[in-house]
């Protein structure tokens, strides 16, 4: 158990950050002779950062093959005291869940789950309370010893019970060591160098002050001789020569043989399982994830169903509702075109349920994949597929009531063909908002950008641009605005579904 103790700002997150190989890939060093192209960092090492980011459900992390995954992921909860709250949802703002620390319990189980034997944790104690913080570094305390790993904690202030759990100190100030070696000598060294921890003084709190220009004269024990501020560099170039510094250097300098190092302690694989496993887990948790969420789901087929009580109830009655369709005159015609974008335009519409489920997931979705739990397209291919027989379950049932209700050509085969083309297009509508919360991924971006593309799909989506181009006057349109309609995708669905029932036999005597 290593503790990382510094001043803010001063460089502890990068250099966790290193360890993982998260802040370039092109950095460059060697761990026992091994390159850090021969081994997989970042699931050699297992980073856990300052934020706990889930989402409401436990995430357990699928990195190890065979029966033995449940066993350790029992092990896990119950090492982390997490057995009172296992089937808890994680919760969030609005959500009531587990506690803060049970969160961070459950962020740091997420990733000892894994092969990885060094734990880097960046910040434990962020939103924690100090009896919080000293619980569960007991636990990794216990965790850590018994099954013979590694951790390297980051805490900035941490309480003296806290302090005592940690077996080595790494204290880094303005961006250097100042000291690396078992906490016991920590004190004996800065007492070489002239400077003493008051007896009712936390260690750690002395450290992080008595390499301060501001409060380090306080702790200057040398009566016989003047006090000057010692530097940074001074306690860094002097621990080389303390006892403890001579002897990480002599380590240092011994060469390793990395023939004689244990090929299970450098993962050279990037994912735990094979892809179909990978693909399988993450099917498993998109339709947990969509059960937990049966809300929204069933929020957008009441608003479908609201939909069709607005097309053919008072205002549709008047507009799309036929008792009797007249299809003699293209004035018909184009009062039909209205009752397709209406159709277009609701099942478009649905989509955009995707902004904030996705913007939602995204943080979620970063965590998992720079610590390679998941590739990328096993975590979208579930969200997409899945989503199919909503897709299917929302058009159907819009279809099937409005079709005739609206007059369209009662041909079996031109339903078919609608009914295909709005789930074309109700996929489509899906995949570009997940396209464009992915892209801005922030919530309120996210929602203007929708609101903009709308607009500009609306505008060039065939009814009106499309209604000139059935006239032949599409060169009125100006030419900085014709490529919107090209480029409209629900321009090609608009036209599309017009085309299929304008080619109907009921539309056969209307005349040029």
């Amino acid at each position: 158990m290593t503790l990382l103790l510094g001043p803010p700002s001063f460089g502890k997150t990068t250099l966790l950050l290193a360890l993982v190989g998260k802040p370039d890939r092109d950095l460059k060093g060697n761990i026992h002779g091994h390159e850090m192209d021969d081994f997989v960092a970042q699931r050699t090492a297992a980073y856990i950062g300052q934020n706990d980011i889930h989402i409401h459900i436990p995430e357990q992390a699928a990195s190890i093959e065979g029966q033995e995954t449940n066993i350790i992921a029992d092990y896990i909860i119950k090492i982390l005291g997490l057995e009172i709250c296992a089937d808890t949802l994680v919760g969030d703002e609005m959500i009531r869940g587990v506690s803060g620390g049970q969160r961070k319990r459950v962020t740091t189980g997420e990733m000892l789950a894994g092969p990885a034997k060094l734990l880097l944790m960046d910040e434990l104690s962020t939103g924690l309370d100090s009896s919080t913080t000293y619980q569960i570094v007991k636990s990794l305390r216990q965790y850590i010893h018994i099954l013979n790993r590694t951790a390297f904690i980051s805490l900035l202030q941490p309480a003296p019970e806290t302090f005592e759990l940690f077996d080595d100190i790494v204290f880094l100030s303005d961006g250097q060591i100042v000291y690396q070696g078992p906490r016991e000598h920590v004190l004996e060294f800065f007492k070489s160098m002239g400077f003493k921890c008051p007896a009712r003084k936390g260690v750690a709190y002395f450290l992080q002050e008595v390499t301060s220009k501001k409060d380090q004269r306080q702790y200057w024990t040398q009566t016989d001789r003047a006090y000057s501020f010692v530097t940074v560099e001074e306690f860094a170039e002097a621990f080389l020569s303390f006892h403890v510094g001579r002897r990480l250097q002599n380590d240092l300098e011994i060469l390793f043989d990395k023939t004689q190092s244990d090929p299970t302690l450098l993962t050279t694989k990037r994912f735990g399982v094979k892809k179909m496993e990978l693909l399988k887990v993450c099917f498993s948790k998109e339709l947990l994830l969509m059960k937990r969420n049966s809300f929204v789901y069933i929020f957008k087929l009441v608003q479908v169903g609201v939909g069709l009580y607005n097309a053919v109830s008072f205002p549709g009655s008047t507009i799309f509702l036929r008792t009797e369709m007249h299809k003699k005159t293209v004035t018909d015609g184009i009062v039909q075109m209205g009752a397709v974008f209406f159709s277009v335009f609701m099942i478009m519409f649905n989509g955009l349920v995707e902004l904030g489920m996705t913007v939602f997931k995204l943080p979620v979705f970063y965590k998992q994949r720079d610590n390679l739990l998941c590739p990328a397209w096993a975590y979208a291919l579930p969200t997409w597929i899945l989503k199919i027989s909503i897709s299917f379950t929302e058009v159907g049932l819009w279809v099937v009531v409005t079709y005739y209700l609206m007059g369209m050509d009662p041909d079996i085969i031109r339903v078919l063909k609608q009914f295909l083309l709005l789930v074309l297009t109700n996929q489509m509508a899906s995949a570009l908002f997940r396209l464009i919360a992915a892209l801005d991924r922030e919530l309120t971006i996210t929602i203007t950008m929708a609101s903009f593309f709308m607009l500009v799909l609306f505008a060039n989506c065939g009814i009106n641009v499309g209604a000139l181009s059935f006239h032949h006057l599409v060169d009125e349109v100006g030419k900085w605005w014709i490529w919107g309609y090209w480029i409209s995708p629900m321009m090609y669905s608009q036209n599309s579904i017009v085309i299929n029932e304008f080619l109907g036999k009921s539309w056969n005597h209307v005349l040029p």
